[in-house]
Parts: C-alpha cells; structure tokens; sequence
C-alpha cells in the first residue's frame, strides 16, 4: 500500500517541500529489476518514471540513514518502492529528498530518530543540512 508523506521546512526567505509516495514490500519475489542495494538486505526501488540522479542519491542516503534499525525490524529484507518524489522548483534541493524519505520511514516504521534535520542560518548562505553525526555524504562544488 502506497504511504504519502509530505516534507516541509519554512526559513525566512523560503522553504523546503518534498511530496514523497512510497511503499514497503517483502523480498519473496527476489530483488526486482532496476533497484539499489542499500545495506543487506534492504532495497530501494525508484519510480518508473525516474529521477535525476541527484534526488536518486539522496533518496538512497535517506534509507541509509535507516538501514541497520529496518535491518533489525525486517531481517528477511525490504524493498522500499519509490512511487513519486516531486516537489517545487522554486523549493527544490536535492537534499531534502533524504530528509522526505527519512520522514517516510519513521512514520511508516515508527522508527527512533536518525536526527537528520534542516535549520536555516543566513551567516552559513541559508539552508543548513546535518544528518544524525553522519558526515556530509556527497561535496557538491559550485559551478
């Protein structure tokens, strides 16, 4: 069954929003086609449609976050089937899709916080991501 989950976080010159549909599915059909590895055995599956490979990333650095508690809770494995993730351009970062599907996870599972957050601090050029003493998974330059 496909679970919403909607991602805001307001700063005072603008926001985040992610809209992320998902479902978890058991492994007995085997791993399907065109699906990631996360950690053991648990997957991630994204949307027939696609993704830009930024938002696939952070898409999989939100599982991962949560892979050794969804290991414990389902040690014959999940598949985290990505349905949707779309969100506004004039809100878009590519890190707020970690943040949607840690979101995602945590309600769908009730699982204890990974701490991954956003703050806005204007000294630092706006948003500020942090990921649970976790270190900046992917160093984007500028260009």
């Amino acid at each position: 069954m496909i679970h919403a989950f909607a991602f805001r976080f307001r700063g005072p010159a603008g926001g985040l929003a992610v809209n992320l549909r998902a479902e978890a599915a058991s492994l007995e059909g085997g791993v399907p086609p065109h699906s990631m590895q996360i950690h053991r055995k648990i997957w991630l599956g994204l949307p027939a449609a696609g993704l830009h490979w930024k938002d696939a990333a952070w898409l999989a650095f939100g599982v991962s976050l949560n892979a050794r508690a969804l290991s414990e809770l389902a040690p014959d494995g999940v598949l985290i089937r990505t349905a949707s993730l779309d969100c506004p351009l004039s809100d878009y970062r590519p890190e707020a899709a970690a943040l949607a599907m840690d979101g995602w996870l945590h309600e769908r599972f009730s699982l204890e916080s990974s701490g991954a957050a956003v703050t806005y601090d204007a000294s630092r050029g706006g948003f500020v991501f942090s990921w649970g003493g976790v270190a900046e998974p992917f160093v984007q330059k500028a260009t």
